[in-house]
């Protein structure tokens, strides 16, 4: 696992020097209540867990991590919309509340209008795999071409109608004037299982979650969606290298308050949740879910939220949603 930083360390002190003082004042009153949108068990619960852990040490009060899911992680996220902006209650957010409005017009909450971001936790990788028996293909430039040369006919998996993958498949789509045959399926799960089964050609998946398959030669892995080559699967290019411009996708988790939540506590959350990304614990537990760690100030965190949003909401409005 690369431990990666959008800025340098020293940048980073720098920039949080001036909320450093609240976030040395700032003490959570009571014990804070951390809502997951999604049921138990989930990659929500996989980092949030150990990080409200290290920030309930911390900061001298019990962190208690509540699942409340439905309707896309939407309503967990109004709970938190709602709360008194003190501090204490957060969301503990994914890349798919990005897009949620869109997916979800009656959500009744904007990431955006209604959230103040506190920290990133963890970044996901992902990649496009294939079936390589199913696909005979080497590499991206020989997907596109087949695509080109039979539209429609590839079958590419997703883990749902308006989820993360989901659009990656739209995005790969208008990057590179192709049409495939998107399959969405109830989970990623199902449909890595359909892939390796051979009744799917190609599908996006996490990089930890099909490196062994790509190294025992029953999938082959085509490109990444990240900026830089990953160590779990050096030889696999990036999208870049391979041809296509800009298609940077990754699953992403991350705190967030009520708007109107005041600085002090925002700043005491983040050092605390940064402090705990740099514990050996925490970097054994990202590096086995193929995670990757970014040391970065909150306004980074902001400014990357925000164009996330932007984005994904604008690919999701092309996709034939809102969902009923």
């Amino acid at each position: 696992m690369k431990v990666t930083r959008r800025v340098t360390l020293g940048g980073l002190l720098a920039a949080s020097a001036a909320g450093s003082a609240n976030a040395q004042q700032w003490r959570p009153p009571r014990a804070m209540n951390w809502i997951v949108p999604f049921p138990p068990g989930g990659s929500n619960d996989t980092f949030a867990r150990p990080i409200a852990a290290h920030v309930s040490r911390t900061l001298g009060q019990p962190v208690v991590v509540e699942n409340r899911s439905g309707a896309g992680g939407t309503l967990g996220g109004m709970v938190v919309a709602r709360a008194r902006p003190d501090g204490c209650t957060l969301l503990v957010a994914n890349s798919a509340q990005s897009f949620a409005t869109v997916v979800y017009p009656d959500s009744g909450f904007d990431l955006l209008r209604d959230f103040a971001p506190v920290s990133n936790i963890a970044r996901v990788p992902v990649g496009l795999v294939v079936n390589a028996t199913r696909l005979d293909v080497k590499d991206l430039a020989g997907f596109l071409a087949a695509a080109r040369k039979a539209p429609d006919m590839i079958n590419i998996g997703s883990s749902g109608l308006g989820t993360m993958p989901h659009l990656a498949i739209e995005l790969l789509q208008r990057r590179t004037s192709i049409r495939l045959m998107h399959v969405p399926y109830r989970g990623g799960g199902p449909a890595l299982q359909d892939l390796l089964a051979g009744q799917l050609d190609a599908t996006f998946q996490p990089l930890s979650t099909v490196a062994s398959y790509v190294q025992s030669g029953k999938l082959r892995a085509l490109a990444v969606a990240t900026i830089r080559r990953e160590s779990v699967l050096p030889d696999v290019p990036t999208f870049a290298e391979a041809g296509v411009k800009d298609f940077e996708v990754s699953t992403w988790y991350g705190l967030f308050a009520p708007k109107a939540t005041p600085a002090a506590p925002l700043d005491a959350i983040h050092a605390a949740v940064q402090a705990a990304l740099a514990e050996p614990d925490i970097k054994r537990i990202w590096a086995e879910q193929g995670a990757r760690i970014d040391l970065e100030s909150r306004q980074a965190f902001s400014d990357f939220v925000k164009a996330e949003v932007e984005r994904w909401s604008a690919i999701a409005r092309t996709t034939g949603l809102p969902m009923e």
